[in-house]
């Protein structure tokens, strides 16, 4: 991983933090479709740039100036991101479809039409071409279409990959023809989890600044909020973070073993992103009562993050992790228990959860080797 990646991924701390206000502030059926849409928008547009990171050298003048120009219309992106469903849904809409069509754009000139991954650039091509007009259309469609329109230019751009990038005429491609460096795929996926924790921090650390009363229970929030970021990077690092590089390394199809990564890891941060909101939501408010929507939002992040961790370690050790079934099920059955309780009880019970999760797995996970391995 090269400084000129860690540079593009500073903008994304800043989507996330985006992301999360946005969430915090609409706290309805509606705000969390739009906040999901915005999140897929927002990891494939880090998640295309991290493969053409993959296939070629950022440290080459030329990748380093698309790396760069990238970074700037993400820039321009995360800044869009509150507004994206009002007035600047246009703005929104062609930056991304701009960053996305002119990255793939670059790969086809930079590859030459006689290189094995040509074809491959060439379908993906007509797949994001294909979102393009969506994101563009949803942009200039009022805000009733608008939801509608994008989640196909998601579609597209998600999907496809499973498929090899299907197009009639051009056929599919095929994992196995992917050149993939699997500690690099591995590392940029656990420096994405790192930013996503990293903005857990900052939130809990400017709600606390905000607060104007640090009482005990404000305290105690506080505490609550940071040994959750603290389970949740148990959870990831320290328990099987560092076997992800050598799941793909050793795997017989290293670029299905990628792809299996970018599709889960964008569950696993969703969940870091709704838990930042849930920890905000214990620190403003630690002595109120947990009132079903905001007791959802603190229940839905760990649950979210556990099934993205469960599919993880399915992947890496080829098992099914009971610790995360358990706390799983203990979180969605509590539920209904939760929601008569103060909100830092609540708060306290849910980082137990997560907490005894971590415990219980690395216990087991201790000399479990990784897929492949």
């Amino acid at each position: 991983m090269t400084f000129e990646e860690l540079f593009f991924d500073l903008v994304y701390a800043f989507a996330v933090t985006q992301l999360s206000h946005l969430l915090l502030h609409h706290q309805t059926t509606q705000g969390a479709i739009q906040a999901l849409i915005l999140w897929f928008a927002v990891w494939l547009g880090w998640q295309y740039t991290c493969w053409i990171t993959n296939w070629f050298d950022p440290e080459r003048p030329a990748v380093r100036g698309l790396l760069f120009g990238i970074t700037l219309l993400a820039l321009l992106l995360a800044a869009a991101l509150p507004e994206a469903f009002g007035e600047r849904g246009m703005l929104f809409g062609v930056t991304y479809a701009v960053m996305q069509v002119g990255r793939t754009v670059f790969a086809l000139c930079a590859v030459g039409a006689d290189h094995p991954l040509a074809a491959n650039f060439r379908r993906m091509m007509v797949w994001v071409g294909a979102a393009a007009l969506f994101w563009i259309a949803g942009g200039l469609a009022g805000e009733g279409p608008r939801p509608w329109l994008w989640a196909c230019g998601v579609a597209c751009e998600y999907i496809s990959p499973m498929f090899g990038f299907p197009v009639p005429g051009l056929g599919r491609s095929r994992t196995s023809e992917w050149t993939v460096e699997g500690a690099h795929m591995a590392e940029r996926c656990q420096a994405f989890v790192l930013v996503a924790l990293g903005e857990t921090v900052i939130m809990t650390g400017d709600t606390l600044a905000e607060n104007g009363v640090w009482s005990a229970p404000v305290i105690l929030a506080f505490l609550t909020a940071f040994v959750t970021s603290l389970a949740t990077w148990w959870l990831y690092f320290g328990t099987s973070g560092k076997d992800g590089s050598a799941a793909i390394r050793h795997s017989g199809d290293p670029g299905r073993m990628a792809a299996y990564f970018h599709y889960i890891h964008v569950i696993l941060i969703a969940g870091i992103i709704v838990m930042a909101v849930g920890s905000d939501l214990v620190l403003a408010h630690p002595h109120g009562p947990a009132r079903p929507v905001p007791a959802a939002i603190m229940a839905a992040g760990p649950v979210i993050f556990l099934l993205g961790s469960l599919l993880y370690k399915r992947v890496v050790y080829g098992c099914i992790a009971p610790s995360h079934l358990t706390a799983i099920a203990a979180l969605v059955a509590g539920y209904p228990l939760v929601i008569h309780m103060d909100v830092l009880d609540a708060g306290m019970t849910m980082t137990a959860i997560m907490l005894l999760a971590g415990f219980w797995e690395s216990r087991i996970l201790r000399h479990f080797p990784a897929a492949g391995a």
